[in-house]
């Protein structure tokens, strides 16, 4: 029987890339999932639906997790609709390359409304359903240990978001909840793409034990150990999924 049969996970920034990865793992192991997407409705709708084509259960659910309201509305409908929330993945964020001249308030904020503030009002607004097994996994990144130039604001929200991590694992722990941060290395996405010259990612690509770039599957895969029961002794942690980046 499939490891997560019975549980609802939602997960945000499900439309694409790694966070649809999850999206399909988590539902092939049997939970009913919640696909969050922001703007890309048909990349969401078609998760949904590939979901659903191998027997799953799957919604898609709008939401701005930099607004507040959203959130609570985006919880409240995976709840009313599956009946509770057991596992959440955050794993929406924003990646915007500047050097230190670049870098304005509008761009710090967009950074950290996203990925800090929409990750805690998530996470907020879900402890609130959730019982004693309950799984929350933040998907940082290994940049945070890189020494990547044009990265500092970007790498700055995802340390902000393991320091959050360690710190909420002592308040969920009596509640029987884990928390839990996943962190890829070089992994083949669009946000990559976007953020990365092909020269940077041949860089890291060659300090990578395992030899290759990740695909989005191979953090689906940890992220689905650590969402599983066989997990349960695991919080408070950054577990790498980097194939070995130095």
């Amino acid at each position: 029987m499939p490891g997560l049969q019975g549980k609802v996970a939602l997960v945000t920034g499900a439309s694409r890339g790694i966070g649809a990865a999850i999206a399909r793992r988590l539902a092939a192991d049997g939970a009913k999932v919640a696909v969050n997407y922001s703007r890309s409705r048909e990349a969401a709708d078609a998760v949904v639906r590939d979901i659903r084509d191998a027997g799953g259960e799957a919604i898609g659910v709008q939401a701005d997790l930099s607004d507040a309201a959203q959130v609570a509305a985006m919880i409240e409908k995976t709840v009313q609709t599956f009946g509770r929330l057991d596992i959440l993945i955050n794993n929406a964020a924003v990646s915007e390359p500047a050097t230190l001249d670049e870098v304005n308030l509008e761009r710090f904020a967009r950074h950290f409304d996203l990925n800090v503030r929409g990750l805690l009002l998530a996470t907020k607004e879900a402890v609130k359903h959730m019982p004693a097994g309950g799984r929350i996994i933040n998907i940082t990144s290994g940049i945070v240990k890189v020494r990547a130039a044009g990265n500092g604001v970007y790498a700055g929200s995802k340390a902000a978001v393991e320091a959050i991590t360690r710190c909420l694992s002592a308040e969920l722990g009596p509640r029987g909840i884990t928390i839990n941060c996943v962190a890829p290395g070089i992994t083949d996405t669009d946000m990559l793409a976007s953020a990365m010259p092909p020269e940077a990612q041949k860089a890291l690509i060659a300090q990578t034990a395992l030899g290759r770039m990740g695909k989005p599957q191979d953090i689906a895969d940890v992220v689905a150990f650590v969402a599983a029961d066989d997990a349960r002794w695991i919080t408070g942690e950054v577990i790498p999924a980097s194939g070995g980046l130095g």
